[in-house]
């Protein structure tokens, strides 16, 4: 320690306390932050087992919940196989090697991030479809008349969706692997070869096991995304829980069935959170700084080289590639969707239902976080993670949870404003784009809590004692230190929220009100009547909206592993 630093830890400790009342308020806000992002859970309890049985509730536990739970087990273990495999590969190679297009591929790995599921699933289909470029060339390079004379899989089907899917999602593991293998630099795999272990081996039997919980975290996020999928999976003809409840709802009008099959879906979903949890629980690995510099990658030979760059474009190219040629193809031909009034309304509406969930977000998750910073209380720590669960709930229990409380508050906000001053409310909140906003604030609030909390972890507590020994307050404090400081984080944390809300659809599908179309449900719209090609334009504002963030998210990753 510096002569510097000793003299100034007695200042330290004789710091001006924070008054007895702080730490109360803070801890009163994130209770009411918590609550408000449990509310849906708690609807769904209170409206499953006050309706009783649902009198489709023998038909649902008979028939459509054993095959939906099937399906959706079987379609979560591919995924989890599928973006395992190319997340690991593509991030071993990309992080230890060194071969051409290395550098390209490292960021656009991850472009298919980017790429929502349903307009993956759209545009693959239409790829790979009998009309299509691939059966095309097919036909015409064999001389087949028709589809009959030669085999094809079928790409609506359960093993299609494992494929579409993970094409998508398997960025998530990528990108905290590679963190990992670039963080862990050489050391680790040189001890291993210095033991006789070949490049191959040091992998399997060093690298691999160090990186099992940030495979796990990768894993799962692409789980959770899976299961919350509904466009996707309904387009390909998968029938999966998600689906159900939101069949059972609107297909059948059981509203009772629906919250029933959703509450049992949610306790499955949190039944794999705790067993993810557990799964990589004391399995933590720390790396001094001399690791993080000592990162090198060896060279591959031309015919190895070639090999590793194929195996890292297939990944881009049919999670990305596919759907910009299909979209760039059908825009290009369709010039005068760019005029249509239904777009820019679509438009419209989703930057202000993105633009206001990204900042409600932001600012809930930057108080609760501060909070967590300034009191250092395990009862805030505590109600703050239970604020963050929503991700880990689809958007179709979400949407249910959500409805009910909101159409009971402006029913009852009506009645009484019209019983005393005759004005009638009508669907203030329920009717309104508000009810998808509340739904993306408690599903996305993870990933704004998540950025707040790194941007503070990288702030010393020293400046925090600093500001207090000049005699400021928490508030001012925060005002005039941290939060310039925190300005990357704000930023990140918004993008992060407000692509995520441009891309959502299952909880928009069930709470637009009438007449208010989002780019994503005016895409699922086109593609319900087999009219994708005129949604296009549509999609590819989506897709061109998720690319920015996605390579700043990239970049600062990148900069963490330096």
């Amino acid at each position: 320690m510096s002569a510097h630093a000793s003299l100034l830890k007695p200042d330290l400790r004789i710091r001006r306390r924070p008054r007895p009342g702080v730490g109360k308020r803070w801890l009163v806000m994130a209770t009411l932050i918590a609550l408000v992002t449990v509310m849906p859970v708690v609807s769904l309890i209170v409206i499953a087992v006050s309706s009783g049985a649902s009198e489709s509730w023998a038909h649902l536990l008979s028939t459509v919940l054993p095959e939906a739970t099937r399906v959706t087990i079987l379609l979560m273990l591919g995924v989890a196989l599928v973006t395992g495999i190319v997340g690991v590969v593509t991030a071993w190679l990309t992080a230890s090697f060194d071969f051409p297009g290395r550098r390209l591929f490292s960021w656009a790995l991850v472009l298919p991030l980017a790429v929502p599921t349903y307009i993956a699933a759209y545009c693959v289909t239409e790829f790979l479809h009998f009309t299509g470029p691939v059966q095309t060339a097919i036909r015409q390079g064999f001389g087949y008349a028709s589809g009959r004379d030669y085999w094809f899989p079928d790409v609506r089907s359960l093993p299609g969706a494992v494929i579409i899917l993970s094409s998508v999602l398997y960025p998530y593991v990528f990108l905290t692997v590679r963190l990992v293998f670039l963080m862990q630099g050489r050391k680790a795999a040189d001890v291993a070869r210095t033991l006789g272990s070949g490049p191959g081996m040091a992998f399997v039997r060093v690298l691999l096991p160090m990186a099992r919980p940030a495979i796990a975290v990768g894993v799962a996020l692409a789980l959770m995304e899976t299961i919350n999928d509904i466009g996707a999976v309904e387009f390909l003809g998968v029938r999966t829980l998600t689906f159900s409840v939101y069949s059972t709802w609107l297909n059948r009008g059981d509203l009772a069935g629906a919250t029933q099959l959703a509450l049992a879906m949610l306790v499955v979903i949190v039944g794999l959170v705790l067993l993810e949890r557990a799964a990589r629980r004391d399995q933590r690995y720390t790396l001094s700084r001399d690791d993080r510099a000592s990162v090198g990658r060896h060279p591959l030979k031309a015919g190895y080289g070639l090999l590793a760059g194929l195996a890292c474009a297939l990944p881009i190219a049919f999670g990305f590639g596919i759907p910009a040629y299909i979209l760039g193809d059908y825009a290009f031909r369709r010039l005068d969707q760019f005029t249509d009034a239904a777009l820019w309304s679509a438009l419209g509406n989703t930057g202000l239902v993105a633009g206001a969930a990204g900042l409600l977000t932001v600012l809930a998750a930057f108080m609760t976080s501060y909070g967590v910073r300034l009191t250092r209380s395990p009862t805030l720590l505590a109600l703050v993670r239970l604020g963050t669960l929503g991700y880990a709930i689809p958007g179709t229990v979400l949407a249910i949870g959500i409805l009910i409380p909101l159409a009971a508050f402006d029913n009852a906000l009506d009645a009484v404003l019209r019983n005393n001053f005759g004005i009638s409310t009508g669907l203030l909140l329920s009717g309104s784009g508000a009810a998808i906003v509340y739904a993306c604030f408690v599903r996305f609030m993870a990933m704004g809590y998540g950025a707040m909390e790194s941007g503070f972890a990288k702030l010393s507590p020293h400046l925090d004692h600093a500001s207090r020994t000049l005699g400021h307050g928490p508030g001012r404090t925060l005002r005039t230190v941290l939060l310039p400081l925190m300005s990357p984080a704000l930023l990140t944390g918004f993008m992060l929220v407000f692509v995520d809300s441009v891309k959502e659809l299952s909880a928009t599908i069930l709470l637009r009100p009438f007449d208010f179309e989002t780019l994503a449900t005016f895409v699922y719209a086109s593609a319900s009547r087999s009219a994708f090609e005129d949604a296009a334009v549509a999609a590819l504002l989506i897709v061109a909206t998720g690319i920015l963030p996605v390579l700043v998210l990239t970049r600062t990753i990148l900069k963490q592993a330096r």
